[in-house]
């Protein structure tokens, strides 16, 4: 089942009028628990926060702090990851197998981030096992659920057999799955003739691209995974797996309800899921006839990279922005490292898995971070030169496997290519930055190329589609110390090893750049082995 997020549980952070002397703390509880869920209709068991599916929101200013105490009442590991928030000279609370040792069941674990010069929507998700399509999802404003437990046991099995999951069943709207014509249907929002409306969108989903319209309505993007677009106006928008954005509707209609429309895109399937707009003390149902969605298969990539290109970033925005190097003129930044990762489809031991540059990531029992940070890099198998910068000419059906660890060099200013040679899109994520998505075509990128990179207002967000045949450039500046994720959001593929982790170190091993490992974080895997003797007696880090 694949979910769109919409309008409730995210992670919200707004920008702050003042800064204190020592910024905000807020404080949450949450109790991670089975429950009963019906995305489709169909009562199963999925996993619930607060006995809440989608999970709770959290609404932040700019620079607080958020204190979130998680209770695993599950019968096995759990761990959350904050997509988009940047933990700056944190990876220790990112959330990802590379950097924590999960949540044993009957335990807890205490998350201390702080959204550092950061607005906008994100979400959160669980990272272990396939927990990510149970449910234990939202937006941050930031949260999300979809299917089940016990199908999710099943998709596990399916996938550590070496086999596909298939293609979703539908597409969930904030948990459910409307129908047209279902008038009883409780309404995603009410709004009030003549007045103005956002809506944050995320798809959450597993692995399909959705596009999504408001019925007779039309729409002015204002965000985009935390940056301030130019606010043109759109009938439809593209989301693909992942990703975040924003927009206004305003309520300039006759008064009555109608249809928040969302269906799949580049997909064998199509599927369609309604929601209802209400207007307050509207008479009339919605319109059967919804509108029409954007053209499909090649003519809708021709439409999607369009649309793609139509964003920029607001320049004379006053909110919280990058800042690489001290300018915000990125396209005059000199080039440190070019970056080429080519995703592909093999197999090991004959079972399936995905990977990046011919090698696909496992993840150790021991986090990455942590055997890094001790002085064991060999607890977790690390080999910095597994993965190459390039490409091989021919990537073999015969998986190299292992912790990829890519070394990488504090504050260069990186160019990373995605090229996509399979048939099927692709969305990218790296945590702990955002960068600039300069340029999707078609195609196999060479050097040339770059004489079609927007260089002026590039859009800085998280996230970046790739369509079939096609590849993306995105420039990023590495000044987040850590040990960071970039990984596919489609989860078959992130699970299956389309991953790898950035080992960005800071020179001056300063706490400047980056903080010591937290006295709460636990230890796990071939750690435990280790004589605490044989551990730094004191922090790395002065």
């Amino acid at each position: 089942m694949d979910s769109i997020m919409m309008f409730v549980a995210f992670l919200l952070c707004l920008s702050a009028g003042t800064i204190l002397a020592e910024d905000p703390y807020l404080f949450f509880d949450w109790k991670v628990t089975y429950g009963t869920i019906s995305p489709l209709g169909v009562p199963q068991q999925g996993i619930l926060i607060n006995g809440q599916f989608p999970g709770p929101t959290i609404n932040c200013t700019s620079n607080n702090n958020i204190i979130v105490n998680v209770f695993n009442q599950l019968d096995e590991p759990f761990l959350l990851t904050w997509a988009g928030i940047q933990q700056r000279k944190n990876s220790w609370m990112d959330g990802t197998l590379g950097t924590m040792c999960p949540i044993l069941p009957g335990r807890n674990f205490t998350y201390k981030l702080q959204v550092k010069d950061q607005i906008g929507t994100y979400f959160y998700f669980p990272t272990t096992a396939f927990h990510r399509a149970a449910g234990g999802q939202q937006m941050s404003l930031l949260s999300s659920l979809e299917i089940g437990t016990i199908r999710v046991t099943r998709l596990k099995k399916t996938l550590d057999s070496g086999h596909t999951i298939g293609l979703p069943d539908g597409i969930q709207i904030n948990g459910k799955s409307g129908k047209i014509g279902d008038n009883a249907a409780e309404p995603l929002a009410t709004m009030e003739p003549g007045k103005t409306y956002k809506y944050r969108i995320c798809n959450v989903g597993l692995r399909i691209s959705v596009n999504f319209r408001f019925q007779g309505h039309i729409m002015k993007l204002v965000e985009i995974e935390g940056s301030h677009p130019v606010q043109n106006a759109y009938d439809s928008l593209d989301l693909h797996v992942g990703q975040c954005l924003a927009v206004l509707v305003t309520a300039d209609q006759a008064p009555k309800d109608y249809y928040f429309v969302a269906s799949s895109r580049f997909s064998k399937i199509q599927l369609t899921s309604v929601a209802i707009i209400r207007y307050a003390n509207g008479k009339g149902p919605a319109s059967p006839e919804l509108p029409p969605p954007p053209p499909q298969h090649v003519a809708g990539i021709a439409w999607s990279v369009n649309q793609f290109r139509s964003f920029r970033w607001n320049l004379t925005s006053n909110a919280a922005r990058p800042n690489p190097q001290g300018t915000y003129h990125y396209g005059k930044i000199n080039i440190t490292r070019t970056i080429k990762l080519a995703n592909f489809r093999g197999a090991h031991d004959g079972k399936l898995r995905f990977g990046i540059n011919g090698v696909s990531h496992q993840n150790p029992s021991t986090p990455l971070k942590i055997a890094e940070y001790f002085g064991k890099p060999d607890l977790a198998f690390i080999n910095y030169d597994l993965l190459k910068d390039e490409p091989p000419k021919e990537i073999s059906t015969s998986v190299v496997t292992g912790s990829v660890v890519v070394n990488a060099t504090f504050r260069n200013f990186v160019e990373i290519i995605f090229e996509n040679q399979e048939k099927t899109i692709q969305t990218w994520h790296l945590d702990g930055h955002s960068f600039f998505a300069v340029a999707i075509e078609h195609g196999k990128w060479s050097p040339e190329k770059r004489k079609n990179y927007n260089l002026l207002d590039a859009v800085s967000r998280n996230t970046v589609q790739v369509y079939p045949n096609s590849w993306a450039a995105i420039l990023t500046t590495l000044d987040n110390a850590g040990m960071w994720n970039l990984r596919s959001e489609m989860a078959e593929r992130a699970y299956l090893g389309q991953q790898l982790y950035f080992s960005v170190l800071s020179p001056g091993r300063s706490t400047r750049d980056e903080y010591n490992i937290p006295p709460n974080h636990q230890l796990c895997g071939r750690l435990l082995d280790i004589p605490k003797s044989e551990l730094p007696q004191s922090p790395p880090y002065a």
